[in-house]
């Protein structure tokens, strides 16, 4: 829903529902497993903080990760004494397990996540959600790598970390700078559709969530935190280490053969700028160039090796054919993925029939080029075929991009009515495996869940429900003394295990 129709202003997301007195904006997770120590000052610490200095109203929940020993009586007895926090017993292990089922039951249109130790300084909390409040991203983590950020731990910590996410960047092409922070907030609505295909329930959940999101077109917020390592963590830095790396695999191929719905994730979320129907604007025509000539450039390197390679055993006419065949067929899934974004594995067969339509063309075009050499002189050099090879399929090159953007992959805006609501392209439904059902009819337009429950009756511009925070004491009107910027005090309970 905009907030401004005018076009040449960027739209911005929904703001979230209001929500009714009790009813909790923000969900703190804290995953534990066999925290008994630590718990209780942890909780506390948080509740405290949250009571003093968030305006909204809030809810701690306590998921217990199948526990041994004392944590979950602990858990139940803080759940007991504090109104806001309530616990939550799983009988299997896994901080991804602990957090998806959660947040899938939670009503909270803002769901956060902590580590136990808290090592992460509290007052970067509200600027993680503020802006998941305000519609304008999607998922907000802290950063420990950012430049204003203050962190203290060891060597090891810190190499094991940088190495991490360098492999993210050089492998998965992740633009966020910290996937491990335990320190991680969602919106609701966007958890519901993206929590299903993440499938590690350990520690790489974080980062697959993350991966997916990136890829989706989803918007990431990232907030520096001052950070100080807990030198007692139960993390088992081989294991986990071992277990990301297969998850980076796994996540790797997945995108590679394009196996997840990730372009059809990105537009249920507000109104996305690039569904604007704007006139005098060119639809990725440059950059669709660019993508086409490199692609271009390798298939006509890759027909030429080929066609010298079949000139040894064939004539000029077959190791043409046979070679533009093959570098057809690659090109045209190259295009397919990189130029024009086509992802999966729909309409792959017509496509490929398709560029074997355009190959025909290109074939008559070098054929017959090769075809007038041959009656101008009767031996020609095999420098001189290539010479008329490569001027033929330069005047080929330009068809084929015509015909691939017009016909082979035509952007479907042009043909199809807009969304109701506002220009823009349609996003028709997908099932996403464990998404829940949608009596919506088949091709009918996607669109976020409805509200349900406290949020079916709220208007979507209404303010959210501020908490009211306990007055400061008032001065004597004679007692005047300049002002003084005060920063809240945060006892650290740390200090006291």
């Amino acid at each position: 829903m905009r907030t401004d129709s005018s076009p040449g202003t960027l739209p911005a997301r929904e703001h979230l529902p209001a929500a009714g007195a009790g009813t909790p904006v923000l969900d703190v997770v804290i995953p534990v497993y066999n925290e008994e120590k630590d718990l209780q000052p942890c909780v506390r610490r948080l509740h405290d903080h949250l009571a003093r200095t968030f305006p909204y109203a809030f809810r701690i929940t306590i998921a217990d990760n199948a526990s041994t020993d004392t944590t979950p009586h602990v858990a139940a007895r803080l759940a007991a004494e504090l109104a806001e926090v309530r616990s939550y017993r799983l009988e299997q292990k896994g901080r991804g397990r602990a957090l998806r089922t959660v947040w899938s039951a939670s009503d909270a249109p803002v769901l956060a996540y902590m580590d136990v130790d808290l090592s992460t300084d509290l007052n970067a909390l509200l600027p993680l959600v503020a802006p998941l409040i305000s519609g304008h991203s999607d998922l907000a983590i802290g950063s420990r790598l950012s430049r204003s950020s203050r962190v203290v731990r060891g060597a090891k910590r810190e190499f094991i970390s940088r190495s991490y996410n360098l492999i993210l960047r050089g492998s998965l092409q992740a633009r966020f700078s910290d996937a491990q922070c335990g320190f991680k907030a969602i919106r609701g609505d966007v958890a519901r559709v993206l929590l299903p295909l993440v499938e590690d329930s350990g520690w790489f959940f974080d980062t697959e969530m993350l991966v997916l999101a990136e890829r989706a077109g989803l918007r990431i917020h990232e907030v520096p935190v001052d950070w100080v390592d807990d030198p007692d963590s139960t993390v088992h830095i081989v294991k986990t280490a071992s277990d990301d790396l297969k998850g980076v695999w796994r996540v790797g191929r997945a995108l590679a053969t394009g196996s997840l719905p990730l372009d059809r994730l990105g537009r249920p979320f507000g109104d996305d700028p690039r569904d604007r129907d704007l006139t005098d604007v060119p639809r990725g025509l440059a950059r669709q160039l660019v993508g086409f000539c490199v692609v271009g450039a390798l298939s006509t390197l890759f027909y030429l090796l080929l066609y010298s390679a079949f000139r040894t055993f064939g004539g000029s006419q077959l190791a043409n054919a046979l070679a533009l065949l093959v570098s057809a067929v690659a090109n045209t899934a190259a295009n397919r993925r990189l130029t024009f974004g086509v992802r999966g594995r729909g309409g792959a067969v017509r496509h490929q029939a398709q560029g074997l339509v355009v190959f025909g063309i290109g074939l008559a075009l070098t054929s017959g080029s090769l075809a007038a050499l041959n009656a101008a002189t009767t031996d020609p050099a095999h420098s001189t075929e290539l010479a008329v090879l490569i001027a033929a399929n330069f005047a080929a090159t330009v068809l084929r991009f015509l015909l691939f953007r017009a016909w082979v992959f035509p952007d479907r805006r042009d043909d199809e009515p807009p969304a109701s609501g506002g220009g823009g392209t349609p996003v028709h439904a997908t099932t996403v495996p464990g998404a829940p059902s949608s009596p919506a009819a088949p091709g009918a337009p996607m669109s976020p869940a409805a509200p349900t429950g406290p949020y079916a009756n709220f208007h979507p511009y209404a303010p959210l429900p501020q908490r009211p925070l306990p007055r400061a004491p008032q001065r004597p009107a004679e007692a005047t003394m300049p002002l003084q910027p005060v920063r809240p005090a945060d006892p650290d309970l740390r200090d006291a295990r």
